[in-house]
């Protein structure tokens, strides 16, 4: 539970319960520990104190609502972080993300993140899951490929939605900027999905080994421009495509934080005519920001570059829904290991500890998951 910067807490809560008809009750088996909640744990987003944390979650059902029809007691399920209705307009497109049901007067919902609906998270033992016909995917039984299977709820579909969004071809190259998680997750997924050149921007080692273990090219911009880098090894042209998978807290080379470096260096390094897919959080609003206007979400981006190169852009939380049955495939088939990534496995009551691992960016500790059993 949140109670304030810096202060996540285990504590006893009631437990859920079948609120609505179309409601099941899961047992958490894994849940992860995610970037964006650290954005709610270092005081960044308008968080009060009391959320429960968690929106990447899986488990087995123990109770079902007496309108639930196809999952059952005791199916094995993974829960999209996006709470979708099924039936809005936007669920009928297949853009879960921005469901208008769940959260009045917001498009989308989530389990566990501030202002995202009532929705408690799955960082514990139990997790109640709202039309569970629609948000619960059912996966093979037992306990096999588990951590590969905890990272369909969001890592592996939003790193995927990453690049779906620039429209990568096989035989393309791209640039994806942060090898924390999720953009691991899309240098992966631009690998399977035939990019013949990754490069994966960040400058912390292990995220880096990690992305050269993978088959992309690692890019410390510790030592340099990134931008430059990149063009040395792409004969001046730079990439055709770009995926931003750090957000709002973006840093210099100093450690400073630069709001809006990571778009502005996409804008310089994809080619003329190329695409950039956005899955880095940006806020309306952020109480640390370094300046008045980054603090009310306006950022000083390269629009006139932009427009020049004729580039274009795909932004916005990932519509898990569209993705997670066939990336949970993939995995069913062997033809995808996304628990690579996982670098923790800790019981529930060493969270707090994990948080503040994670926060501080600490070795081994970029993706944490929690084992609320163990």
């Amino acid at each position: 539970m949140y109670q304030g910067p810096h202060d996540v807490r285990v504590d006893e809560v009631d437990d859920p319960r079948i609120e609505d008809p179309n409601d099941v009750v899961v047992k958490v088996t894994t849940t992860a520990i995610c970037g964006s909640d650290l954005h709610m744990y270092e005081g960044r987003t308008a968080a009060e104190p009391g959320i429960v944390f968690g929106h990447e979650n899986m488990g087995t059902v123990v109770e079902t609502g007496p309108g639930v029809v196809n999952i059952k007691v005791g199916d094995r399920v993974s829960m999209p972080f996006n709470v979708a209705c099924g039936f809005c307009r936007n669920c009928r497109e297949q853009k879960t993300g921005f469901c208008l049901t769940v959260n009045p007067g917001f498009a989308g919902g989530a389990y566990g993140y501030v202002s995202m609906g009532p929705y408690r998270g799955g960082q514990a033992e139990y997790l109640r899951v709202p039309f569970a016909d629609f948000n619960c995917l059912r996966l093979p039984p037992g306990t096999e490929h588990e951590n590969d299977y905890a990272m369909l709820a969001d890592i592996f579909p939003t790193g995927y939605h990453g690049v779906a969004m620039t429209g990568l071809r096989p035989g393309e190259n791209i640039t994806v900027m942060g090898g924390g998680p999720v953009g691991l997750m899309a240098a992966y997924s631009a690998v399977l999905m035939g990019a013949a050149e990754v490069y994966v921007v960040d400058r912390v080692p292990d995220r880096l080994r990690l992305a050269e273990s993978i088959g992309a090219i690692p890019v410390d911009f510790g030592k340099g421009d990134p931008v430059e880098q990149i063009k040395e090894q792409t004969d001046g042209v730079g990439t055709d495509r770009g995926v931003d998978a750090v957000g709002y807290q973006a840093t210099g080379k100093g450690g400073e934080e630069q709001p809006a470096s990571v778009l502005n260096s996409l804008v310089e390094v994809v080619r003329p005519t190329g695409s950039i897919g956005v899955v880095g959080l940006y806020l309306a609003e952020d109480p640390g920001a370094p300046d008045e206007h980054s603090g009310r979400g306006e950022l000083l981006f390269k629009v006139g570059k932009f427009f020049e190169k004729g580039l274009r852009m795909g932004t916005g939380q990932a519509n898990v829904k569209s993705y997670n049955e066939y990336l949970r495939n993939l995995i069913m088939a062997g033809r995808a290991e996304p628990s690579f990534v996982v670098s923790k496995e800790v019981p529930l009551d060493a969270a707090p500890e994990a948080y503040q691992r994670f926060d501080r960016r600490e070795e081994g500790w970029s993706k944490v998951v929690l084992k609320p059993a163990a």
